[in-house]
């Protein structure tokens, strides 16, 4: 018979194409080290194209690995080094946890660390299992009024969280945010926390946008395929009255990105979030004579003393 509390099943990604459900052996959690068990753990975009197709960029399933790195769970048994944790604490996981004390661990930008592990980022595996251990540094303690269907969308909310650090959002930033998927709904979020006053953000879908509203967007922007960037643009500015400081480009599109430069004001900054075309085809002397930045983000670091302060909209997502 079936014993959940003792039996480790795993979705596991064989190769492209190839996905199966697995029993694997329940792990023994080092001294830095918690098991846990898994609770809920969301499915991202990067697991469904790994499925698909079976790498992203320079990322390639050469062999089984498991899914899944945004999540949450219990801890079963604690590592004999320890401190912070203890059985019974319910805890989101930060899925990037650094090999080496590098240069850039050092400078605090340890997600660009060459070397670190990354949940179900090829070969590494992730927490789309019953059972699941990980560095108890990464693991963060849930408040009781946090469940932990919550505590999985952490991770995304954490994208968001860097995109617009990086983009340098504050009090009375105005900001486009191109895209109103999950992603994209996150940028929102932390924007107008982090004090954005007005917010305009654009999707091909208008049931997307609804949802946008809800959370706080102040002016939802439906684009149609073929609508020119620079006309766009022109939209974009007629709808705030004046041209955002700040884009975060969410969907990765070549004609968005080029949307995003356009209808950023002098002086501004335009974050690339969304991953497309390796080669992308953009005004950059339009962005180098205004002084528009452009800045990449790549997943995020140091988030976790916000895990603590839910979004009060978060129950939304």
């Amino acid at each position: 018979e079936y014993n959940m509390e003792k039996e480790n099943l795993s979705v596991v990604l064989h190769s492209q194409g190839d996905l199966r459900l697995e029993q694997r052996p329940i792990p023994e959690p080092g001294p830095n080290e918690v098991l846990l068990q898994m609770h809920s753990v969301g499915i991202c975009g990067s697991d469904v194209h790994y499925w698909q197709n079976g790498r992203i960029g320079d990322f390639v399933v050469k062999k089984p690995m498991v899914l899944g790195h945004e999540a949450a769970g219990r801890v079963v048994k604690v590592g004999s080094a320890v401190k912070n944790l203890k059985e019974g604490d319910r805890v989101a996981v930060e899925p990037g946890v650094p090999r080496e004390m590098d240069e850039f661990f050092k400078s605090g930008n340890y997600n660009l660390s060459p070397t670190i592990f990354f949940c179900a980022t090829p070969p590494d595996d992730g927490n789309l299992c019953r059972f699941y251990k990980h560095s108890a540094n990464f693991c963060y303690k849930l408040p009781d009024n946090v469940t932990y269907e919550e505590g999985a969308l952490i991770e995304p909310l954490s994208v968001g969280i860097h995109a617009c650090r990086r983009a340098g959002v504050t009090l009375g930033s105005s900001v486009l945010i191109c895209g109103a998927g999950p992603i994209g709904l996150v940028c929102l979020l932390v924007a107008k926390a982090m004090g954005a006053s007005q917010v305009v953000i654009s999707d091909l879908s208008a049931d997307r946008l609804v949802m946008a509203k809800e959370l706080g967007a102040d002016f939802p922007l439906t684009v149609k395929r073929g609508d020119g960037p620079e006309e766009l643009a022109k939209r974009v500015e007629g709808m705030l009255g004046a041209q955002p400081h700040i884009t975060i480009e969410c969907t990765g599109v070549e004609s968005s990105v080029q949307t995003a430069i356009y209808a950023t004001r002098p002086g501004g900054v335009v974050v690339l979030v969304g991953l497309g075309a390796a080669m992308t085809t953009i005004p950059l002397l339009n962005a180098a004579l205004r002084e528009v930045d452009i800045r990449g983000v790549f997943r995020y670091c140091n988030t976790e003393m916000l895990t603590s302060r839910p979004f009060p909209k978060m129950g939304g997502l």
